[in-house]
């Protein structure tokens, strides 16, 4: 499948499909990297979060070595977590990142949460992925307890302006995650550089159809996490995520992929999501369905047709199924 790109504000462009590294296998994910790179996946869209940030440069070390790929082909995603808002940490995290990739610069930041919790230094080895952890946790009886520090967005946002120049900074692109719009507008109003890039849950359960298009609007492109829906949210045993039939076994959409031939419900999500300009990441440890999802436009080629779409339209019930609110009884007001 050749390559398509979606062109960005900057006069940069960012392949359509990606490999999202979140649940990654720990034991296997230097050699599910290094594969989707031969592949053919470009983008690859990893987090602080994901524990896996060595992981990924091993691997996009070893592709370049063995001449399967260029650095200038890739584009590498991390994101700014949430224990590293505050201005003066900030550009730590990012050493940190791109000592951890053993790279010179990185494509994409992303803000991972508008969710500044109290700091912790990138060099604790003990806390570093800090994850779901602030330092009040250490006192006893505070252990579900997540600290914040009062950082606006817009600070934290202004410190990576500057780390960030679309040709030669350490950053090349900046974007938000897990943003609505009225955050992002209010960004808008004050920032240098506008958002690249926002990264958001997108699934038939929840389109979120006019947030897409104000970014559209406003020339801001989005990328698609959680393209299955409730898929890996089951393996957290999330109730939310049981309580839904899995799109991956939907009926509506297995009607649907039987009229398209050799497609499964699978290649039906990522089309229906990339025929609305959205960026793909889906994820996989095994190497046939890392081909299947790189491969799946092969299977649509004039795409989805309107009446299918309309089909998949009906399955909107606004399931969200990553939101902070649900997080602990802190209740985070993300998406309200």
């Amino acid at each position: 499948m050749p390559v398509e790109y979606i062109s960005l504000n900057n006069n940069n462009k960012i392949p359509n499909v990606g490999l999202g590294l979140w649940k990654l296998n720990p034991e296997s994910n230097v050699d599910t990297i290094y594969n989707a790179i031969k592949i053919g996946y470009r983008v690859l869209d990893g987090a602080v979060d994901y524990g896996n940030t060595k992981e990924l440069g091993i691997a996009v070390k070893k592709a370049i070595k063995d001449k399967l790929v260029t650095r200038e082909e890739l584009f590498i995603v991390s994101k700014l977590w949430n224990n590293h808002h505050a201005p003066k940490n900030v550009k730590p995290a990012i050493e940190k990142i791109l000592k951890d990739l053993d790279l010179d610069y990185i494509d994409l930041i992303y803000i991972h949460f508008p969710l500044p919790f109290k700091a912790v230094d990138v060099n604790d080895k003990d806390h570093y992925p800090p994850g779901f952890f602030t330092p009040n946790q250490l006192q006893k009886g505070q252990e579900n307890v997540i600290e914040l520090e009062n950082v606006p967005l817009h600070k934290t946002w202004e410190s990576l302006e500057e780390l960030y120049d679309p040709k030669n900074g350490i950053i090349r692109n900046l974007g938000l995650s897990n943003c609505q719009g009225v955050l992002i507008q209010d960004l808008l109003f004050g920032c240098k550089i506008k958002p690249q890039i926002l990264q958001i849950e997108i699934h038939p359960y929840l389109p979120q159809w006019r947030l897409v298009e104000w970014c559209h609007l406003h020339d801001i492109a989005v990328t698609a996490y959680s393209s299955f829906g409730s898929q890996s949210f089951i393996e957290l045993e999330s109730a939310k995520a049981k309580s839904c039939v899995n799109l991956l076994e939907h009926q509506l959409i297995k009607e649907i992929a039987s009229k398209y031939e050799g497609a499964g419900n699978s290649d039906v999500l990522l089309q229906w999501a990339v025929q609305r300009k959205i960026c793909v990441i889906p994820k996989s440890n095994n190497v046939k369905r890392l081909e299947t999802n790189f491969h799946f436009t092969n299977k649509f080629p004039n795409g989805l047709s309107k009446e299918d779409v309309d089909k998949i339209a009906t399955l909107e019930n606004g399931t969200r199924f990553n939101d902070p609110w649900d997080w602990n009884d802190m209740k985070f007001p993300t998406f309200i």
